[in-house]
């Protein structure tokens, strides 16, 4: 074995991880039937890449209400559940660890999705975005703003979607709280403007998502929950930075330390964020020193850089997007110093096998 810290074991939780090569969450459109449920082509995708140290899935709704793409999985009917149990299943006989990702969108979604209904949100502010509907683009509208009901409701759809990825066969739950979507849209004074429990302050903007981490351990162990934060996104989905927003995720990484989580997974800025007022421009180098528990750093990482951020303990483990969509063997790539496969773009939300698992491995490139 390499002495590559990549390359190195990592205890995640009671989990030993083979390395710390991470396979990020990334939304590959191929759930195209009724039930938006996994098939056998998800299964193959994902054995594919199993010597990945820890899998996370694309992000899988945890209600219809949730949804805000076409063809992206589920986790909340059984028909989803057991397309899963196929999909942990290769991975498991790899040898592989996988969590799913748990994923709402929020006002990141449109009407054609809900049956004519208003997207749900915080607050009713349109991102101004575009939803990739069943029709193609269409720009955003204005979202209902979500009652108490609505909230407990959601917080709810959160903890059965932890049931059934336990039942499904998931080694844990990534809870997505980022890059927009509907709990960060809760955390930003741009996109939540309530006067209630759930808004004004920054520990009311932060209190759905302890409450989904309580409700969610009731059902599975709490060492089996990661999350995922986006502090300097900015300019995305309407989401901008102000004065308050790199101490809302102070606040909520410091608190975080009160729970024995899997790990937090933390995204570097995904653009230049170094001339934005109020923006963190190197997350890893501010959460390292106040996160205790295991931290997973994303976002345009490289080989080299990645066995930098480990060594230099900035990070445990190293989350690898669009290299993983080519490269299922990305383990065996870094071990062996093999040149790395170019991804077809073109490829990445369209369906069947093309573009998804007729990516060929390192040794199968040599024959």
């Amino acid at each position: 074995m390499s002495k590559q810290p990549l390359l190195q074991s990592l205890n995640l939780g009671d989990l030993l991880l083979n390395n710390r090569v991470v396979m990020a969450p990334m939304t590959r459109s191929r759930a195209d039937n009724p039930e938006n449920a996994p098939t056998a082509i998800h299964a193959e995708y994902y054995r594919q890449r199993a010597s990945a140290g820890l899998i996370i899935t694309e992000g899988s709704q945890i209600s219809k209400k949730a949804v805000g793409y076409i063809n992206t999985p589920g986790i909340y009917s059984e028909a989803q559940v057991e397309g899963w149990k196929k999909v942990t299943q290769a991975v498991h006989d790899e040898g592989g660890k996988i969590f799913i990702q748990l994923w709402h969108v929020g006002r990141i979604s449109h009407p054609d999705f809900h049956g004519g209904d208003l997207p749900h949100a915080p607050s009713a502010i349109n991102p101004n975005a575009k939803s990739y509907t069943p029709k193609g683009f269409k720009e955003t509208v204005t979202p209902k703003e979500m009652t108490l009901e609505d909230i407990q409701q959601t917080i709810l759809d959160f903890r059965n979607a932890a049931k059934n990825a336990w039942a499904a066969g998931f080694d844990g739950v990534e809870i997505h709280s980022s890059n927009g979507y509907l709990l960060h849209q809760f955390f930003s004074r741009t996109s939540n403007v309530r006067t209630d429990a759930y808004g004004g302050s920054i520990e009311n903007r932060a209190k759905i998502l302890f409450e989904i981490i309580d409700a969610i351990k009731q059902e599975i162990p709490e060492n089996r929950i990661g999350l995922r934060l986006n502090p300097s996104l900015h300019g995305i989905f309407g989401m901008t930075m102000d004065e308050e927003s790199i101490p809302t995720f102070d606040y909520i990484i410091e608190k975080l330390n009160e729970y024995d989580l899997a790990y937090l997974h933390l995204s570097e800025p995904f653009n230049d964020v170094s001339e934005v007022p109020f923006a963190e421009p190197e997350i890893a180098k501010r959460y390292r020193p106040v996160y205790k528990g295991t931290l997973i750093i994303n976002a345009n990482f490289d080989q080299e850089e990645g066995n930098r951020y480990v060594l230099e303990g900035l990070a445990d483990a190293v989350a690898f997007g669009k290299p993983y969509i080519s490269n299922p063997d990305l383990v065996e790539r870094f071990e062996a110093g093999a040149e790395l496969a170019e991804w077809d773009q073109d490829t990445f939300y369209t369906q069947g096998e093309k573009g998804y698992t007729d990516y060929p491995t390192y040794q199968e490139e040599k024959v």
